[in-house]
């Protein structure tokens, strides 16, 4: 990140920082649920990354990061469905399970077991991540926390915050090509499948950016 980008990101920690504070005066209170949006290829993963960094820093172990990628359908079910050609689309995902896994999250000081994602592989990773009691503040990142249709409309109002990643899309797309290579395509099939399936998902996913209520922008 640029050093403008790094004050944009601590700009966003103390704001959740302030909102996770206000709740140390009710130990009752649920886990704070951070949503971080954007396209494919906008930086959620490293966004994600880097702001859990700034808040454990802030209070060692306490932030988790529940990335939306592992309630991808398996390779199989898509196949099945004749949806291989379009993963990574709204109804290629696990919908119900996605939205039962956020309410146990949001709503439980219990350990929370959910899905991983294998990117070298495509396929998710049951039961990979464990949201232990102690984290607290939960960043969630994905594609459709702010989609208002295919059920996923179900997932905003359990979102303490919601932040749109506004990037440049010609940085989006090379970023976005460059994780395709790195993770097995070809420079031909990466490209095509940037510009092909992820850039239709792309503009779901921008039509949706407005309702964050905070936008970062890299």
């Amino acid at each position: 990140m640029t050093r403008s980008e790094q004050r944009r990101l601590t700009d966003l920690a103390a704001l959740v920082l302030v909102m996770r504070d206000a709740r140390r005066e009710h130990p009752a209170a649920r886990r704070l649920i951070v949503g971080i949006v954007g396209a494919p290829g906008a930086g959620k993963s490293t966004v994600a990354a880097e702001l859990a960094a700034c808040l454990n820093e802030a209070s060692p172990g306490t932030t988790a990061v529940l990335p939306m990628d592992g309630f991808h359908l398996p390779q199989a079910e898509l196949r099945r469905l004749g949806r291989r050609d379009r993963m990574g689309a709204p109804d290629t995902f696990d919908v119900p399970a996605f939205v039962e896994t956020l309410t146990r999250v949001a709503g439980s000081g219990s350990t929370v077991l959910a899905p991983g994602f294998d990117r070298r592989v495509e396929e998710p990773v049951p039961r990979s991540i464990e949201l232990v009691p102690e984290r607290r503040t939960v960043l969630v990142e994905g594609n459709y926390l702010l989609h208002d249709a295919d059920g996923w409309q179900h997932v905003a109002p359990l979102l303490d915050l919601s932040v749109a990643i506004v990037v440049d899309d010609t940085v989006r797309l090379d970023r976005l090509i460059a994780r395709h290579i790195a993770f097995g395509k070809s420079p031909v099939d990466a490209r095509a499948w940037s510009l092909g399936p992820d850039e239709v998902n792309a503009r779901t996913i921008a039509a949706t950016l407005p309702r964050a209520d905070y936008a970062l922008e890299l």
